[in-house]
């Protein structure tokens, strides 16, 4: 394969520009490479893209074990982390990668949201490479390369502008995607996001007491027990926002009714501290339909709205819609969202599994889309004025359209 060396120059750009592939095609003569640091929170993570989307390195290094020891992230123990890992993460990528480093055409980082003790790491290590190689730094808006994460897997099949559900640990949002940079928000979790409510209430329900769970997180957890459940509607959880005809989530509400629901079996069946309910499985099970029946309610307001003849959000497209973030993981909640997309007519799609998770790939691939729709916009050489945001929005917001537009919807219901 063609590699070809960039300097200091827009050559990249006018190298991919003529390209078809994404509707973007690269030719093999024009193939570049993005490296893509990831490090706004507790994975650190490397790797090497070309403009063709293939992946030609991913090196990544969780510190999931060490915090689940402690219940919860440590910010402080997070970037010592990053900072003693960052460097063999790199090394170990190029070599995986089998490329010199002044073969790369561009650094992308992610710069927001994130932990901003974290996020420091990454980026004084990118500004650092680039100032070296004289390559162009690219920042990145973390859940802006989740949204666009699938396209680098799916180029034909998803083309702007889609509709993406975004879950994961700290966030959960729709948006309208009509390219980096080009987000418009349709609602937003306003409290818990739903990966953290599944840790939460995994680790009140104890399930890191059996071995098989001791070192997973909590929506793995709960998953793979509600599996094991006889009667998933043992127990009632609450619909958030029932009243609320917009698109915005509540899981805070799940979440306390859980620990009082846990607290209750408890005194019934007279645990001791150190022990688990006994029908944990079934109470598994019903989180994860209360949960994906958030979920697929405000997602289907969302459809409804975008499909509406005045907003003409997908023109005469066939509409689609990718869930990502690391909640994406969860096979049932992904199965409900699929289910209801098909309702619609709607084509559906979430990365593969080893990408839904925060890794470096969706980050170098944020970085060729922005080069693919910026062109020589997009080369960033004025290193210092790139800085890191510890929460950040999308360029664009129609909360308010959507509530105003007041849209009531006949529920799909959950599958069985």
């Amino acid at each position: 394969m063609f590699r070809c060396s960039i300097g200091r120059s827009s050559d990249f750009v006018k190298a991919i520009g003529n390209g078809t592939r994404l509707g973007l095609q690269c030719s093999a003569r024009s193939v570049s490479y993005v490296l893509g640091i990831e490090t706004s929170c507790d994975d650190t993570g490397i790797a090497i893209v070309d403009t063709s989307g293939n992946v030609k390195a991913n090196v990544l290094e969780s510190q999931q074990e060490f915090h689940t020891r402690y219940g919860g992230i440590i910010p402080p123990r997070a970037q010592d982390l990053h900072r003693a890992r960052i460097q063999s993460a790199y090394q170990r990528c190029l070599e995986e990668a089998n490329l010199h480093p002044e073969e790369l055409a561009a650094i992308a980082v992610t710069t927001r949201p994130g932990l901003p003790l974290s996020l420091l790491v990454g980026l004084r290590f990118a500004r650092q490479l680039a100032r070296r190689l004289q390559k162009p730094l690219l920042p990145v808006h973390h859940m802006e390369a989740h949204a666009l994460q699938a396209r680098m897997e799916h180029p034909d099949a998803i083309p702007f502008p889609f509709l993406c559900l975004l879950v994961s640990g700290g966030h959960c949002q729709l948006a309208m995607v009509h390219g980096p940079g080009r987000l418009t928000l349709l609602g937003q979790t306003l409290d818990d996001a739903p990966g953290e409510a599944f840790d939460k209430i995994a680790r009140r329900l104890r399930l890191y007491i059996l071995p098989e769970y001791r070192l997973w997180n909590g929506g793995r957890a709960i998953e793979h027990a509600a599996r094991l459940s006889r009667n998933p509607l043992a127990y009632e959880f609450p619909l958030p926002l029932s009243q609320q005809r917009n698109c915005n989530f509540s899981f805070a509400g799940i979440k306390n009714n859980s620990f009082r629901a846990i607290r209750k079996q408890e005194r019934t069946e007279r645990m001791p501290p150190d022990g688990i309910i006994s029908n944990y499985g079934d109470f598994c099970a019903g989180l994860l339909r209360a949960v994906s029946r958030h979920l697929m309610h405000r997602t289907q307001r969302a459809l409804e709205y975008c499909l509406q003849p005045q907003v003409g959000f997908f023109g005469d497209s066939q509409p689609t819609l990718v869930v990502s973030g690391g909640v994406a993981n969860n096979d049932t909640i992904f199965a409900n969202i699929q289910h209801l997309a098909g309702q619609y007519g709607c084509r559906s799609f979430r990365p593969s599994k080893r990408y839904c998770s925060d890794n470096g790939v969706m980050i170098a691939w944020h970085g060729v889309e922005q080069l693919l729709q910026d062109g020589d916009s997009s080369l960033r050489f004025d290193y210092d004025k790139v800085d890191i945001q510890g929460s950040a929005g999308f360029a664009a917001s129609c909360e308010d359209k959507v509530a105003e537009a007041a849209i009531k919807c006949k529920w799909i219901q959950p599958l069985a």
